[in-house]
């Protein structure tokens, strides 16, 4: 009989003894349903880097890391504790990156060494999926990647390009048909708060929840932008080029998105810590319920996190 798997706090202590033994670079960063899975560090930084409102990875130049050491931390960390994770979540800003050629071998090695492995996915952006081949996406969907990470954080193309996302709404949504039709399942992230306040956060949302629809994700989240030093974001509100909308302002973009994004059946969550408010359920299918909460919140009857809590 197999033995079972630790609990989530066990393997999220797991994963930061990893950390240390297989000296990770920097700061990892992953979803938060991916909180129990290994992170298995295939590239540092992120390839595009220039998004105006992220700070996660500034201070690490791109690279793919060298494909043994890669396979040596997979073959290290199975001998350990192989047998406690199902999930493992490729790293680092935009893995997808990487060269096919490094991807299978590293899925190949994971499936040897992770007995229990049903789930292995990774962030990416438009650029990352539109720059591989169908045929390369359909290798990896058979070699075990089950699922992407991608952030549009908006739908409104002057958005895009004043964040400096480097994909218009029309790219994200071929990426989309692209992941969909390798099969492998996609996790769309928007960003409440980005589109600035007045006109542009209604346009924000409006457009974001148009661009959710036509990229119909299996997944959909919303997360609330935070204003962190060092970025260019940070600039631009010194100098008062942008204005962040407050909680209320937030609380109404996140009504106008769940008001009329229409993907066919999406697991809709706004868990992430950045947020005022949490929601769960299926859009379109919950989409009353979800707005009956946002409405008491609004409404000041249903209480919102404090602004002390709210974090990355």
């Amino acid at each position: 009989m197999a033995a079972p798997l630790r609990t989530r706090a066990a393997r999220m202590f797991l994963q930061h003894e990893a950390s240390v033994r297989l000296g990770h670079v920097g700061m990892l960063y992953r979803p938060p349903s991916e909180s129990d899975a290994f992170v298995l560090q295939a590239t540092i930084g992120c390839s595009w880097n220039h998004c105006s409102y992220c700070v996660m990875y500034r201070g690490k130049e791109f690279r793919v890391r060298e494909l043994p050491e890669v396979l040596e931390d997979v073959r290290t960390a199975g001998s350990e504790f192989g047998s406690d994770f199902e999930k493992v979540f490729v790293a680092d800003g935009d893995a997808l990156a990487m060269p096919t050629s490094n991807w299978l071998p590293v899925l190949n090695e994971l499936s040897a060494n992770f007995p229990k492995l049903r789930h292995v996915s990774c962030y990416a952006t438009a650029r990352n999926v539109l720059a591989k081949s169908p045929s390369e996406l359909e290798a990896l969907r058979a070699a075990g990647l089950r699922m992407v990470y991608m952030g549009p954080e908006s739908g409104d193309d002057a958005t895009l390009k004043s964040i400096v996302k480097g994909s218009t709404a029309e790219e994200h949504v071929e990426a989309a048909q692209r992941i969909k039709a390798a099969g492998i399942r996609n996790s769309a992230i928007f960003l409440l708060g980005i589109g600035g306040v007045g006109e542009s956060s209604m346009r924000h949302a409006e457009e974001s929840a148009r661009l959710a629809s036509l990229m119909d994700p299996d997944y959909l989240s919303a997360l609330t932008v935070e204003v962190i030093p060092g970025t260019p974001l940070e600039k631009k509100v010194a100098r008062r080029r942008v204005e962040i909308p407050g909680p209320d302002g937030i609380l109404r973009e996140l009504r106008r998105f769940v008001e009329l994004a229409a993907p066919t059946k999406a697991v809709f969550r706004t868990n992430h810590a950045s947020n005022y408010l949490s929601l769960s359920g299926y859009l379109p299918q919950d989409r009353e319920r979800l707005l009956s909460r946002l409405d008491g919140a609004l409404n000041g009857a249903v209480p919102l996190r404090p602004e002390e809590m709210r974090g990355l």
